[in-house]
């Protein structure tokens, strides 16, 4: 039977813990891009631009985490962002 260290259990530990908020994180990121875009296409512009902000905050968030790289995200808030700018203007 192998021995197990203590370092090797705690790091164990902290990766479990780890993996539960990075898959929580990673579905609410998922969850607002999905309600943005509907609410782009339904041409809704109050909605959309709420939406945009909320997505924006929870992409930062995950950024910070770790969860997303940053240049990622930032195409993300920059690909939305152009889509709620041309809602606006249409």
């Amino acid at each position: 039977m192998a021995t197990r260290h203590k370092s090797a259990v705690k790091r164990h530990r902290q990766n479990l813990k780890r993996q539960t908020r990075n898959v929580a994180i990673r579905t609410r990121v998922r969850h607002i891009l999905r309600t943005t875009r509907e609410a782009i296409a339904n041409k809704s512009v109050e909605n959309a631009e709420a939406q945009l902000r909320d997505a924006v905050k929870t992409l930062t968030k995950a950024v910070s985490k770790g969860v997303l790289h940053r240049n990622s995200a930032s195409r993300r808030i920059s690909h939305l962002s152009k889509q709620v700018a041309a809602l606006k203007a249409s």
